[in-house]
C-alpha cells in the first residue's frame, strides 16, 4: 500500500466510522472526519502503535454488540478504508544499553466496527523511534497466532511470491506494518512488537524518545472507565557513575538504583490514552569528556568466536566548550530528479546551515549535475555579507536540471582546501542519485586522502535523499572520509534531517583521534575502519573482535580546538549484564554490508545473513517471513480436526533493507519517493466499462454482437451508453457517506 493509499484509507475509515452506533451513551463519540485544515496540519500516519480494520465492503461496518440497522451501503472501498480500532490496554518495556534502546510493546485492541457475523483483515502499524529497526512481531487472534521470523535469502525459494506491500513491511522507514486476515467482528487482537532504536546524545544529555501519542478516537466507547498505561524503563549506561534524570514526559517511580544503572516504572489509571510521546532525558555524573570500554566473550551460538569489545567516548557537557574552526564546502546535487519540493527544502536547509557558521569559519558552495557550478573559486569567511550573497546565489543556481556526475564534484571539492589552514576541512555532500562508478569513486577518494600532506584531511559527510541513491556507497564514503552519514526518505523530513546532520557533524571538539593499546591483540578487527572525530552531538563508538588478552587501559588522544593535545585513559571492564552482541549488531551488519558491497565479497554477504538471523536485525541478505500457528484444516470425512496446532509459512514480506541504489531511476531522473502514476478517473471509468462489457458480451459470440448492434437506432445506443456508464460507477466508487 502506497503512502497516499494509506492516508486515503485512514481518512475514509474515519468517515466510515460514523456509521457505528454506540447507543444512548455518548461519552465517546465516533471519530470526527478530518477537516481540510486539520488535514494540512495533522498527519494521518500513526504516532503510536495502532491497529486498523481493513474494510473493502462498507456494508459490514456496524457495532457488533448493538446493530444499528442502517440502510445498506452499495459499492466497494478502493483503496480499502482503514478504521482505527479501539485500544483496550498498552504496556511498554524499554531497556537502554549505552546508545541503544530495546523496546517491547504489548497491546490489545477490539474489532469494534465490524458485525459479529462478519470478519475483516486487521493491519498493525507501529512507528519506531530514531533509527528504529524491527526485531519481531506476534499477533494473536482467536485460535490463531501470527509471528515473524528472518530467513537467509538462499532459503527463500524462487517460486515463493512476495506478499503485496499492504500485507506487511515498512510503510515508511520508521513505520512497520503487518496485516492479518479473517478477524471476526467483536473479537480482540493482541499484539506484541519488538524493535531497537537510538538513544540520542547531545550536549552531555542522553535522550530517549519513544512514540506514545495516541489519537483520541482509540479510546473505547462507553462509560469513562479508567484504563491502565504502563512503562517499565531500565538504563544501563555501561559506566560506574550515577545516572541522573533531567526531564521526563510521564511521572516515573524509581524502583532500583546502582552505579551506572537505573530502573523506573510508570503505571497509571487514565481516562484517555497518552497524548504525548514518552521522552526521558538523563545524564551521567561527569564534567568533562568521559568514556568506557566494554568486553564480552561470544556465546556458543555466535558465528564469530572471537571476543568482543566496544569503546564509547563522549564529549561531555557542551556549556563553555569551544568548537573547532571549520572550512566547509557544500556539494549539492541539482539534477532533474531533485525538482520541485526536494530542491526547495534542500535549499532552505543549506541556507540555514550556512547561517549557523561562526564568523571565523570559511565556506564554499558547489551545485552539480553533469557539471559543477561554484559560488566562489575560493572559500569565503562566513560574515553577514558573504552569507547574504551566498543565499542569493543559491536561490538562482539551485535549479533542478541535467544528470548526475558525482565523481567530478567530489574531486573538485577536495581540491578546494589549501591544506595549510588549522581549521577542520569538511565536505557536506547531498544527493538523491546513484551512479555506476561508485566503487571506483571510493577507491579514488581513498587514495586522494592518503596522499594529502596536511595534518587534517577533508572530512566527507554524506546525506542521501530517497531510496534511489546507494546508501551503502554514501556510508562507505563517509567512513573513508572520517565523516558522518545520514539520510532522509521522504520530502517531509529532508529539511530537518539535513539540519540535524550538519549540526552533528560540525560540532567537532576533538580531531585526529588515536587509540593506543590495541596493537598487542591478535586477529584484531575494528569498525569503522577509520576513526571519526568526536562531536558534542555524537559519541565516538568503536567496536570489533579480537583474540588475546585485552589491556586493562586504553589511551585515547586527539587535538582540541585550540590545537593542543588531549589524552584520556579509558578502563576496560566486563559487560556481563549487557547483551553486547545485540547492542553492536546493527552497526556491525551495516559495516559488513558496506564492505561486502565495495569488495563484491559473497562470503561476507553470507556472514551478514547469518548475523541477521541470529540477532534479529534485518539486513539486505535476509527476508522476513510470516508464520501462522493454529489448528490444522479439517479433513474431508472427519468432524473434528486434530486438536494439536501446526505452524506453516504464510508469506514472505517485501525487502525491509535499503538495497543498493537504482542507477536506472537516476539516469531517468525519477524524483525520490516516486510511485507509479495512479490512473485518472477517466482511465478508471474506461477500464471498468471495458471489464463490464467483457463480462456481459463475453457470453455472446462476436457475430451475435455485430448483428445486435446493427439493429440499434441512435436513441437506443445513447441510452445503452448512459446505462453502461452508470453501471461502471458502482465499480469505481464506494458510496458510504
Amino acid at each position: 500500500m502506497s503512502d497516499d493509499n494509506f492516508t486515503t484509507g485512514v481518512e475514509d475509515g474515519l468517515r466510515l466510522a460514523k456509521r457505528i452506533y454506540f447507543g444512548n451513551d455518548r461519552s465517546v463519540a465516533p471519530p470526527k472526519p478530518i477537516t481540510p485544515m486539520e488535514k494540512a496540519t495533522r498527519s494521518l500516519y500513526p504516532t503510536s502503535p495502532m491497529v486498523y480494520a481493513v474494510i473493502s465492503n462498507p456494508a459490514i461496518v456496524d457495532n457488533p454488540d448493538m446493530p444499528s440497522y442502517q440502510p445498506h451501503v452499495h459499492g466497494r472501498c478502493n483503496p480499502p478504508a482503514l478504521i482505527p480500532l479501539q485500544m483496550n490496554g498498552i504496556s511498554f518495556e524499554v531497556d537502554c544499553y549505552l546508545d541503544t534502546a530495546f523496546v517491547t510493546m504489548s497491546g490489545s485492541w477490539r474489532v469494534h466496527c465490524v458485525m459479529g457475523d462478519e470478519s475483516c483483515s486487521c493491519r498493525i502499524a507501529v512507528p519506531m523511534g530514531e533509527e528504529g529497526s524491527i526485531l519481531g512481531a506476534e499477533v494473536e487472534v482467536p485460535r490463531i497466532t501470527y509471528s515473524t521470523q528472518l530467513a537467509p535469502m538462499e532459503e527463500i525459494g524462487e517460486r515463493e511470491s512476495v506478499a503485496p506491500s499492504e500485507e506487511g513491511g515498512l510503510l515508511k522507514p520508521h513505520i512497520f506494518t503487518l496485516t492479518v486476515p479473517h478477524v471476526d467482528g467483536g473479537s480482540n487482537v493482541s499484539v506484541k512488537v519488538r524493535w531497537s532504536q537510538k538513544v540520542m546524545y547531545k550536549d552531555g544529555e542522553f535522550i530517549l524518545d519513544v512514540p506514545y501519542t495516541f489519537p483520541e478516537y482509540v479510546t473505547p466507547a462507553g462509560k469513562k472507565l479508567p484504563k491502565k498505561e504502563k512503562i517499565q524503563l531500565s538504563i544501563n549506561s555501561g559506566l560506574t557513575t550515577e545516572v541522573m534524570c533531567n526531564t521526563t514526559s510521564h511521572p516515573l517511580k524509581e524502583r532500583k538504583r546502582e552505579p551506572g544503572k537505573l530502573a523506573l516504572l510508570y503505571e497509571a489509571d487514565v481516562l484517555s490514552w497518552s497524548a504525548t510521546d514518552f521522552v526521558y532525558k538523563y545524564h551521567v555524573s561527569a564534567t568533562n569528556s568521559f568514556g568506557c570500554v566494554l568486553l564480552q566473550s561470544p556465546s556458543t551460538l555466535d558465528i564469530d568466536q572471537r571476543d568482543m569489545f566496544s569503546l564509547h567516548l563522549f564529549a561531555g557537557p557542551h556549556k563553555g566548550k569551544k568548537m573547532c574552526r571549520k572550512e566547509v564546502v557544500f556539494v549539492v546535487d541539482r539534477s532533474e530528479s531533485m525538482k520541485e519540493n526536494t530542491i526547495e527544502v534542500t535549499k532552505n536547509a543549506v541556507i540555514s546551515a550556512i547561517s549557523k557558521l561562526d564568523e571565523e569559519d570559511r565556506f564554499g558552495i558547489m551545485a552539480f549535475n553533469d557539471e559543477t557550478h561554484l559560488y566562489s573559486s575560493s572559500l569565503e569567511l562566513a560574515n553577514k555579507e558573504s552569507i547574504g550573497n551566498a543565499t542569493q546565489w543559491i536561490d538562482k543556481n539551485f535549479v533542478a536540471a541535467g544528470g548526475t556526475n558525482i565523481s567530478i564534484a567530489l574531486n573538485q571539492a577536495i581540491e578546494m582546501f589549501s591544506g595549510k589552514s588549522k581549521s577542520v576541512p569538511m565536505i557536506f555532500f547531498i544527493t538523491d542519485g546513484s551512479v555506476e562508478n561508485e566503487r571506483q569513486i571510493c577507491e579514488v577518494i581513498k587514495k586522494q586522502l592518503q596522499n594529502k600532506e596536511s595534518e587534517l584531511t577533508p572530512r566527507i559527510n554524506t546525506f542521501g535523499i530517497g531510496s534511489y541513491c546507494n546508501h551503502y556507497f554514501l556510508r562507505m564514503l563517509a567512513m573513508i572520509g572520517k565523516g558522518h552519514y545520514d539520510a532522509s526518505y521522504d520530502a517531509e523530513s529532508i529539511e530537518t534531517g539535513i539540519k540535524s546532520w550538519f549540526s552533528k557533524a560540525s560540532s567537532t571538539v576533538l580531531t585526529n583521534i588515536v587509540i593506543d593499546g590495541l596493537d598487542s591483540l591478535d586477529d584484531l578487527e575494528i569498525h569503522p575502519c577509520t576513526i571519526p572525530d568526536l562531536s558534542c552531538e555524537r559519541p565516538l563508538i568503536l567496536s570489533g573482535r579480537y583474540k588475546g588478552g585485552f589491556p586493562e587501559t586504553l589511551k585515547a588522544s586527539g587535538i582540541l580546538p585550540d590545537m593542543t593535545n588531549f589524552t584520556i585513559d579509558i578502563q576496560g571492564q566486563r559487560a556481563n549484564d549487557i547483551p553486547l552482541h545485540k547492542v553492536l549488531a546493527k552497526k556491525q551488519i551495516e559495516f559488513y554490508t558496506a564492505q561486502a558491497w565495495l569488495s563484491n565479497d559473497t562470503e561476507l554477504e553470507v556472514k551478514v545473513g547469518k548475523m541477521s538471523v541470529e540477532t534479529g536485525i534485518v539486513s539486505e541478505y535476509t527476508r522476513m517471513i510470516i508464520l501462522k500457528t493454529g489448528p490444522p484444516a479439517k479433513k474431508f470425512g472427519k468432524k473434528d480436526a486434530d486438536p494439536k496446532t501446526v505452524t506453516e509459512k504464510l508469506k514472505v514480506l517485501h525487502q525491509l533493507g535499503l538495497e543498493f541504489g537504482n542507477v536506472t531511476a537516476t539516469i531517468e531522473n525519477i524524483p525520490p519517493g516516486f510511485l507509479p502514476k495512479l490512473p485518472t478517473q477517466t482511465e478508471m471509468l474506461a477500464v471498468a466499462a471495458g471489464n463490464c462489457c467483457a463480462n456481459v458480451f463475453g457470453k455472446c459470440c462476436c457475430m451475435c454482437c455485430v448483428q445486435a448492434c446493427s439493429r440499434i437506432n441512435n436513441q437506443c445506443s445513447i441510452v445503452l451508453t448512459q446505462f453502461c456508464g452508470f453501471v461502471t460507477c458502482f465499480g469505481c466508487c464506494g458510496w458510504y457517506e
